[in-house]
């Protein structure tokens, strides 16, 4: 069974969490979500396997967010339509495996799932 991570390279949480998983000798899909960015389905099952609102998977600190959206009263579809058109948003990483998915901050946590 393959364990997908939805990965930033830039990210020093997301490259710790990438190589925690190879040490474990997991079978790894990387998926570059800034290039290949999940489509509303993908996003929303996401969530579901991650069981939280759109709005715990943002990243509220993140300019786009501030300049765009803050102080805005968002449904859920908006806050999802959201992230995919500024996937910079979505929090990272966060790791599949076995229908679960846990945001890998700190990285530990995604040996809750393997």
């Amino acid at each position: 069974m393959k364990t997908t991570i939805l990965h930033n390279p830039r990210c020093s949480k997301s490259r710790e969490t990438l190589q925690l998983l190879k040490d474990k000798g997991e079978d790894i899909e990387v998926i570059k979500y800034l290039d290949d960015v999940p489509t509303r389905e993908e996003l929303e099952n996401i969530l579901s396997l991650l069981n939280i609102n759109p709005i715990e998977l943002v990243r509220t600190k993140e300019a786009i967010w501030k300049d765009n959206y803050k102080d805005k009263v968002l449904s859920d579809s908006e806050v999802i339509d959201a992230m995919l058109k500024n996937p910079r948003l979505i929090e990272r990483p966060i790791v599949i495996k076995n229908n679960k998915a846990i945001i890998g901050r700190p990285p530990q946590n995604v040996l809750d799932i393997l």
